[in-house]
């Protein structure tokens, strides 16, 4: 029985509806369902000083509602399901303000069709800006409806929807009786707004005021701002384009739901993630089960409108059309620089698609026709199953431009040139085009037709100024999905009352802070960390026993204890999933009073934590280990460098340098213990980067990070904790405890990587294990290049699978294993401050040692595995989004270091990590970063040895993988897209300005 959130009447003065309904079970039998509504007639319109509904809460709708020209007196808009998801862009826009009446049908509706937007909705009805107002339309008796005879659920709605704008505009004139002696009153428009043509067309026939958005929008007075707005797929409203379905589509349609999903389960199609390809745009590649290397996509024709992260379903083609992914750099902005915007849709003329498509052909003819490696899977995606369309940062392209006369505002179509180099140009229809020239802007793709070469969408709106730090910081978090709002009242209300006052209370064996928490307080206990870290989730200790062992604890941040399950601040922070860490800047995953204050292990402040604590032996053997709830009190806040000066300094005999020495004798034994059973010790390009100090903070120079000895010391006891953890959890709850994996790669990975070691180098790389992987990455050395063996050890980390968060009861027991580790069983435990997964792990950690109950959603494997998609998700874009932060501060240093030494582009020793055909890819380790260098005319390229040979002052000169080169380094603006890009070029052993 579904239950209403007002207040109601008495249930027998109720009017009660039926509805009966069947329903096939599990098993396949089927069962009869009756279902009952209580209804009622008290349900308040949301009207201020309706004098009709006596509501106890706070009417949000103003009484005349609002002024528009199509309805001179007043209107309230009561949108239609479609409307929300089609034109949430619209409806969030500041600038469109009517009072709007949300009715529980709609909001059913959309939560239904896209949790996504029906979050946005849900904030939408929280914005003081926005006069919105939830009625209850299915609980009000007048309202109400019941689903005819075979009537589908969408004209059920549809036909709901209708009778409440009827209701309401009937409830308006009763409401405003005429007075004798006096002029009518003005009675305000309740007006259905629907992009559905044929829901209009009934309305109409009702009279019942009804409106497209687009005829609504364009009588408003920032209508030119509004429209742009629009999406082109919601509307059934967009002016046709001219030549539409008068010539031959340029892709093939997408083949019936019915008929993919038969034929994967035939095993004929196959199911995977769309991935583009960074180096060349016209070819894709989609990794499913049934192939152990990727199906190639090779032509726009086969990739056939996959946007880079789109769900497809494949045909894969016969043996004999296989081929070797392309070895040419293939950049969309230089091919199709002179595309024309208004030929690259269905308007365009048959010549400039047939120009267009004929130089493409060109390209993937001379790019496959020698092939440089072994052949693998081609194929053509034959449909979508989901898409990963958002909106884009982007930049207009000023090249496409018919008009740049910022007076006249005229709507013309432009290509939106997104950031990210794995995405389409996408086609635009604006009236702003010559105002966002040089400006970052936001663009979601709505449509993409069979017959237009590049997909639709609309603008959202400006970021502001290219290169402006306030502009690219908040791209780069729109750009990878990042959620940077503030927290809102509902979850800073869950935080203590006592604010930065809160204290650990004084021990009491009554009060609930101490319950079951065992006193640490007298340990020796200290913080190792980076420099300027403030949100401390770890703390260690070590002494020695007297029966010879050692005690060794780890001390975590005992953040489960302020944010409680199913609240929303813990809400928030499963959404967000974890902290998101920029170069100068972080997004907080919970609020900073949390985060940096009662939940950071702070020195001299005591601090709740959940700690671990085994007993070793000297040889670093666990004899035991156990987990308490604990109040702890922190004696140092060291960073790595104080800790290994402290360390190494033996002047210092204090028992806390003791303790730090203890500790990393361990981590030694630990260590080496892990690398015997066959963990992996990778690499992957870390930088420092030195900001101004001050207000600035703009970036002046960059330098690798230093790894120290105690580096090693914390990462050894965070491992040994979250191991410890996962053991512990897993055997409490089987089918639900928080793990994270790591699977071993495919052996076809690293068969690249594999062929160039031992051509260019005469080393053998074994992967048959990851034990043989780490022996063999150990005896990858060159005496000459001490830096060699770490590149070697990054482009090993490329080869691998990315690691993940997983339920333990929705995979096979021997999948838990964590390859890099070399460890059966892990987890994440060690981080709660900002990692949601370590906070559930601490509830079940919880749980399973008996200190608390574990709340029912961690019981259900469903609810699990839906945390943990969302989470995987969050933790893949964050780590995205630091690495474009570095990216971009990197370049904001290069270009201060050249303004400072000298004009003409900074010079760096970088190593070739591959060869194309007309250019080579390079790893600058001293900044982090890769690039390309690009060569204007053709060279001799050697595919099967990894060479490219190049003109010289004395002769022609052969470059190789792995060979060291000195590179000139310049960041400069792309006239046409506005975009800053570092450009590479060739300073030694040739220069390749000339090339």
């Amino acid at each position: 029985m579904e239950k209403i959130t007002i207040k109601k009447r008495p249930r027998f003065e109720a009017v009660v509806t039926q509805r009966k309904f069947f329903k096939k079970t599990a098993r396949g039998k089927v069962i009869k369902v009756l279902r009952e509504r209580y209804l009622r007639d008290d349900v308040s319109c949301g009207i201020q000083s309706c004098i009709a509904c006596q509501s106890h809460l706070q009417p949000t709708l103003p009484v005349a509602g609002v002024s528009h020209p199509l309805f001179p007196n007043g209107h309230f808009i009561l949108p239609d399901t479609n409307v929300f998801l089609s034109q949430m862009d619209l409806v969030e826009s500041t600038l469109f303000l009517p009072p709007i009446i949300l009715l529980q049908t709609v909001m059913e509706e959309v939560r239904h069709r896209s949790l996504p937007l029906y979050n946005r909705l849900k904030a939408l009805t929280k914005m003081d800006e926005k006069k919105i107002w939830v009625f209850y339309n299915e609980y009000r008796s007048e309202t109400a409806i019941i689903r005819e005879e075979n009537e589908t659920p969408n004209d059920r709605n549809d036909r709901g929807i209708r009778k409440a704008t009827e209701w309401y505009n009937s409830h308006l004139k009763v409401t405003r009786p005429p007075i004798r002696g006096q002029a009518p009153p003005k009675v305000p428009t309740v007006v259905l707004m629907t992009e559905d043509a044929a829901n209009r067309q009934i309305a109409e026939k009702s009279g019942i005021p009804v409106i497209s958005v687009r005829k609504y929008v364009e009588s408003m007075p920032e209508a030119d701002k509004l429209l742009d707005l629009l999406s082109a797929a919601g509307s059934d409203e967009i002016e046709p384009t001219k030549a539409a379905g008068a010539r031959q589509p340029l892709y093939p349609e997408y083949l019936p739901t019915a008929m993919l999903a038969a034929g994967i389960k035939a095993g004929e199609l196959h199911q995977g993630h769309f991935n583009a390809n960074q180096y060349n745009y016209l070819e894709g590649s989609v990794s499913v089960p049934a192939f152990s290397k990727p199906v190639l996509l090779i032509g726009r024709e086969n990739m056939n409108r996959s946007v880079s992260g789109d769900i497809v379903v494949v045909e894969v083609f016969s043996e004999k059309e296989w081929k070797a992914p392309g070895d040419e750099v293939v950049d969309q902005d230089t091919t199709l620089k002179n595309d024309d915007v208004e030929a690259s849709g269905d308007e365009g003329d048959e010549s400039d698609n047939d120009e267009v498509k004929a130089r493409e052909t060109r390209l993937i003819r001379s790019e496959h026709a020698t092939p440089v490696a072994e052949k693998q899977p081609t194929g053509r995606v034959v449909g979508i199953i989901k898409r990963n369309w958002r909106a884009y940062v982007c930049h207009i392209d000023s090249g496409s431009l018919t008009s740049q006369n910022t007076t006249f505002l005229a709507q013309q179509t432009v290509f939106a040139t997104p950031v990210s180099r794995l995405l389409p140009r996408i086609r635009l229809r604006t009236r702003q085009a010559p105002t966002l020239i040089g400006q970052k802007i936001l663009v979601t793709i709505d449509r993409w037709d069979v017959n237009s070469r590049y997909p639709e969408g609309h603008f959202v709106r400006a970021l502001g100024k290219v290169e402006s730090k306030e502009a690219e910081q908040e791209s780069l978090l729109l750009e990878f999905d990042v959620p940077y709002r503030p927290f809102g009242k509902a979850i800073l209300d869950c935080l203590p009352p006592e604010g930065e006052q809160w204290v650990v209370p004084p021990k009491s064996d009554t009060h609930p802070a101490w319950k079951e928490r065992e006193d640490l307080r007298q340990l020796l206990v200290c913080s190792i960390d980076p420099p300027g870290c403030q949100d401390i989730d770890d703390a260690l200790h070590a002494r020695p026993l007297p029966n010879g062992n050692i005690e060794a604890g780890v001390h975590i941040a005992d953040v489960s204890h302020f944010v409680h399950a199913d609240t929303p601040m813990d809400k928030e922070a499963s959404d967000r999933g974890t902290t998101v860490y920029l170069v100068d800047k972080r997004i907080d995953m919970l609020p900073s009073l949390l985060g940096t204050n009662l939940c950071s292990l702070r020195p001299f402040v005591e601090r709740l934590a959940f700690s671990a604590i085994w007993e070793l032996t000297s040889d670093a053997e666990i004899v035991n280990v156990r987990f308490t709830k604990s109040v702890i009190a922190s004696k140092a806040a060291f960073t790595y460098e104080e800790a290994q000066i402290r360390k190494d300094d033996r002047n210092q005999q204090d028992d806390l340098t003791k303790s730090i020495r203890l500790l990393n004798t361990l981590a030694i034994k630990l260590k080496a213990k892990r690398m015997k059973a066959g963990a992996l010790n990778l690499a992957s390009p870390e930088v420092k980067i030195h900001l101004d100090s001050s207000e600035s903070s703009e970036p002046i120079d960059v330098e690798q990070k230093e790894l120290r000895e105690t580096n090693s010391l914390v990462e050894e006891f965070m491992l040994l904790a979250n191991i410890s953890v996962a053991q512990k959890i897993q055997e409490t709850f089987p089918q639900t405890a928080v793990l994270r994996r790591h699977l071993p790669p495919p052996k076809t990975n690293f068969e690249k990587l594999q062929d160039i070691l031992m051509k260019r180098r005469g080393i053998k790389l074994d992967v048959s294990s990851s034990g043989a992987l780490a022996d063999s990455l150990d005896k990858c050395v060159d005496p000459t290049e001490p830096a060699f063996n770490t590149l070697v050890r990054i482009m090993a980390t490329r080869c691998m699978l990315s690691a993940e968060y997983f339920c333990s009861g929705s995979v096979p027991r021997d999948t838990f294993g964590h390859y890099g580790l070399a460890s059966p069983i892990y987890t994440h435990f060690t981080s709660p401050i900002r990692r949601y997964a370590d906070v559930l792990a601490h509830r079940q950690l919880a749980a399973s040692i008996g200190y608390a109950p574990l709340h029912p959603s961690l019981h259900s494997k469903s609810h699990v595995e839906r945390v943990m998609d969302v989470i995987n998700r969050r933790h893949r874009m964050a780590q995205m989004a630091g690495r474009a932060s570095v990216e971009f501060y990197v370049g904001l240093a290069l270009k201060a270091r050249n303004e400072r030494e000298a004009k003409g582009g900074v010079k760096e020793e970088a190593f070739v990590i591959r060869v194309f055909r007309n250019g080579l890819s390079v790893f600058v380790s001293k900044l982090g970063v890769e690039g390309l260098v690009m060569f204007k005319r053709d060279v001799k390229f050697d595919a099967e040895n990894y060479t490219i040979t190049v003109p010289g002052p004395s002769g022609e000169v052969t470059i190789s993988v792995f060979d060291k080169v000195m590179i000139n380094i310049e960041v400069e603006k792309d006239k046409n897209t506005q975009r800053g890009k570092v450009k590479m070029a060739l300073v030694s052993p040739v220069d390749s300005s000339g090339l």
